[in-house]
């Protein structure tokens, strides 16, 4: 009986050292993998902390070049590598900088920058960023005004608006309004009746506006600063690469964009003459902007690198528009002012990053003959004069040409982009609260796509550049 049971416990022993072995083993292995996790979430989190201070060294570099174009404007040679030095640490790494450039006629108008950068504790832990830096310009308004001006309440405004003088804002807006008075006299031109004295800089007799966006005073903006160099502008449509018709001795051109990135170019050989009103002239038989013949002349092929069209005489211009385009109506060879006329629909090929600018040395005016339903796409500068569309009348001395009365009063104007104008302008004429000529309704949008990339030489509001489109690579 004892051998048999000191063979058990032998037996028992042996079981008990087998499973000390079996748990030693899984607890070493369990032991073993904690500690490599362990370690290598430390080199994982090592690693995400060098590369979060490469992101910062690399926006760093972003920072730098803004300093850069503050001083070097426009320029884009200041490529290369740069020492990082932290103000408490010193020298913890460095970033390289590429720089390109988008360019129409030979002039910059965006520059994209893109940083690389590492520490010094892991060169590895690379990042890249970049953005684009440029100068914001009109595009990023719907109205500027540099006059006072009245907004009625059928208008429906995205985007947003300024005036230098006092603002009548009785529309439906989404953005702020900004005025750079603090008080202006709103009298019965701007639908106040009696005169209401010292008014707010802007100003509502209208539910459909929305107080809490005005803004007054604002500081103006320099108007004779937004004014393109006519000058240079020819210079590049006759040596850049753009398109350029001088002087005639007809009434002026008429430029009809194709949606295949062509223009057809016409002379207008005769138009009509007819009375019209504005608040600046009164009444006057000067207006001519009724075609009734033309001559062509070309069809153009507008070159991407140089979209830039150059007319010293009134221009009339219509289509379908395919890209960055802009276009000036500007006689520098006469001191007459020259006009600009919106002859028919102006619109954007879809699918397409199309764009207008369309700059007049005086008026640009909405046509009489146009359609019912209209769409006016495009930045729009009246550079010394007025956007809008005149008064017209069917009878009495001041009546229309019977074949022109149906085009008194129109349905709707839909606009996406923005306008720029000196005077005081309109595109609705009212007799107290009753419609007598223009559109019944007016829907306007500032255009996003023009904001990020506008047109060729569209007026800056500002010397200083601005970060968009940020981007971690």
């Amino acid at each position: 009986m004892t051998g048999t049971t000191g063979l058990c416990n032998v037996k028992k022993a042996g079981s008990m050292l087998v499973l000390v072995l079996v748990l030693t083993g899984v607890f070493l292995t369990v032991l073993s993998s904690f500690v490599w996790f362990i370690s290598n979430q430390n080199e994982v989190v090592n690693y995400r902390f060098e590369q979060q201070r490469a992101t910062e060294i690399a926006e760093a570099g972003l920072n730098y070049y803004k300093w850069y174009l503050a001083h070097y404007p426009g320029d884009t040679s200041g490529v290369g590598t740069y020492i990082y030095n932290d103000p408490e640490l010193g020298p913890i790494g460095e970033f390289t900088l590429s720089v390109a450039s988008t360019t129409y006629c030979g002039q910059v108008a965006s520059i994209d920058v893109e940083s690389t950068a590492h520490t010094y504790v892991n060169a590895s832990a690379v990042v890249t960023v970049s953005a684009r830096y440029s100068q914001p310009t009109v595009a990023e308004y719907s109205f500027v005004n540099n006059a006072s001006v009245w907004y009625g309440d059928s208008r429906v405004i995205t985007g947003p608006v300024h005036g230098n003088q006092g603002v009548k804002m009785d529309g439906f807006h989404n953005s702020y309004v900004g005025s750079g008075q603090a008080t202006f006299d709103c009298t019965s031109s701007f639908g106040c009746s009696p005169t209401v004295y010292n008014a707010d800089g802007v100003y509502t007799t209208s539910g459909n506006a929305t107080p809490g966006l005005f803004k007054f005073p604002v500081s103006p903006i320099d108007f004779a600063g937004l004014t393109i160099d006519l000058t240079d502008m020819k210079n590049s449509a006759q040596n850049a690469g753009g398109i350029y018709y001088g002087p005639t001795t007809g009434y002026g051109y008429l430029a009809d964009f194709q949606s295949d990135g062509t223009v057809n170019i016409y002379r207008v050989t005769n138009t009509r003459s007819y009375w019209s009103y504005s608040s600046a002239d009164g009444w006057t038989t000067n207006e001519r902007n009724d075609i009734t013949n033309t001559s062509f002349l070309a069809t153009e092929t507008i070159d991407p690198t140089c979209p830039l069209l150059y007319f010293e005489d009134k221009l009339w211009i219509e289509g379908e528009i395919n890209q960055k385009v802009s276009v000036a109506a500007a006689d520098l060879s006469s001191s007459a002012q020259t006009n600009l006329v919106i002859a028919d629909d102006v619109t954007y090929v879809s699918g397409t990053e199309a764009g207008l600018l369309a700059i007049a040395e005086d008026d640009i005016d909405i046509g009489i003959d146009v359609p019912n339903n209209m769409v006016a796409n495009g930045i729009y500068i009246a550079q010394n004069g007025r956007f809008g569309r005149d008064h017209y009348e069917t009878s009495g001395s001041h009546g229309l040409p019977s074949a022109l009365d149906p085009y008194v009063s129109r349905s709707s104007l839909t606009r996406l982009g923005s306008v720029v104008s000196n005077l005081r302008g309109g595109t609705e004429w009212t007799s107290g609260s009753t419609h007598i000529s223009g559109f019944y309704s007016r829907v306007t949008s500032y255009d996003r796509d023009q904001v990020d990339n506008p047109p060729p030489l569209t007026p800056a509001t500002s010397d200083v550049y601005v970060l968009q489109n940020w981007r971690l690579k």
